[in-house]
């Protein structure tokens, strides 16, 4: 019986580079203010992915899959890669990619959102960053939505109506404390119900944590054996402003942890206008993404952490390229 153990996500650079308005990736604070419409993807009948074909694997072994994006010096994404510019590496040893895929499958996508009382000012655009985000769904998709201040709470369940999920937004007042950690451990209790191989979380909070009964140590190890990438959006106080409380000063250093070691990514935001282009910059990012597979040398079952590392192969033309993946998996017991 074959096992499919969680892949990363790899985000890659576009050999033509992508963006959101299609000339160039918006980059913070830099950049016109993202319009996207939404797309509706269709494929041949006979067009088989990777996710297609992982529930009829019935071989004694596992499969690796690993999601990967590629980024060039300027941030913008990278399209147009082959497998034969990657290389992929467990435990230091090169693997065989045996599956490669570079379509845009349907996610299943948790909105992990900061209803705590010093968001008051900040909602409106965090709103609209959620707003943003969601123009870039496929069809397919499903979200669900955690809110939390003193305690968090899963106020959507999964759907495939964005609408549900903006709509619930619209009454969200900020009051209390910020339980940021317990929001994050619901949402991967939550994505448990997942319907899609591909899952992400998308966190937007303005600070640390100062409410939550879950430890850092605790959510880490979570989210280390979890096949979820987590992307974070902190808004905060710029570092000279006399409001930056000692949560926040540790804001960016635990969002940081908690998304990198997924593959995902973490983006400190200190302009509240600059928020629905970097929510539309994760969509594009989660839209683009590589998929490698691997059937591991290692067939031990033993439980053990396997630490995963993909190099690009350095290719004439282009400049430097970086890859972003989730660094290692558990392996299976049984």
């Amino acid at each position: 019986m074959r096992t499919l153990v969680p892949l990363f996500l790899l985000t890659t650079i576009p050999l033509a580079v992508f963006s959101a308005d299609q000339d160039k990736t918006p980059t913070v604070g830099s950049e016109p203010n993202v319009s996207i419409t939404p797309r509706v993807r269709t494929r041949p009948a006979d067009a088989e992915s990777i996710t297609d074909r992982a529930a009829d694997i019935r071989v004694d072994t596992t499969l690796v899959l690993i999601p990967v994006a590629v980024t060039d010096p300027m941030s913008r994404f990278v399209t147009g890669l082959d497998r034969e510019n990657f290389k992929v590496y467990e435990d230091k040893i090169e693997q065989q990619i045996s599956q490669f895929s570079s379509e845009d499958a349907p996610l299943s996508i948790g909105i992990v959102f900061d209803t705590s009382g010093s968001m008051g000012a900040k909602l409106t655009r965090s709103r609209q960053a959620v707003s943003q985000f969601m123009k870039t769904a496929n069809p397919q998709d499903e979200f669900f939505l955690v809110e939390f201040n003193d305690r968090p709470e899963l106020v959507q369940g999964f759907t495939k109506e964005t609408e549900e999920i903006q709509n619930r937004l619209t009454f969200t007042q900020a009051k209390g404390r910020t339980a940021l950690l317990d929001g994050v451990y619901m949402a991967m209790s939550q994505m448990k119900k997942a319907h899609n191989p591909r899952k992400a979380i998308l966190i937007i909070s303005d600070g640390g944590d100062n409410s939550s009964r879950y430890t850092e140590t605790e959510v880490r190890n979570a989210v280390r054996e979890a096949d979820v990438q987590i992307y974070a959006i902190g808004i905060f106080e710029p570092i000279s402003g006399r409001g930056r409380t000692t949560e926040e000063l540790n804001g960016p250093g635990l969002l940081a942890e908690i998304s990198e070691q997924t593959g995902g990514r973490h983006f400190a935001v200190d302009n509240l206008a600059e928020l629905p282009d970097v929510a539309a910059k994760i969509g594009i990012e989660l839209r683009n993404e590589y998929v490698l597979g691997y059937t591991p040398k290692n067939l031990t079952r033993d439980g053990k952490y396997r630490r995963v590392q993909v190099k690009l192969v350095k290719t004439a033309g282009l400049p430097p390229l970086k890859a972003m993946f989730r660094t290692g998996y558990y392996a299976p017991t049984q």
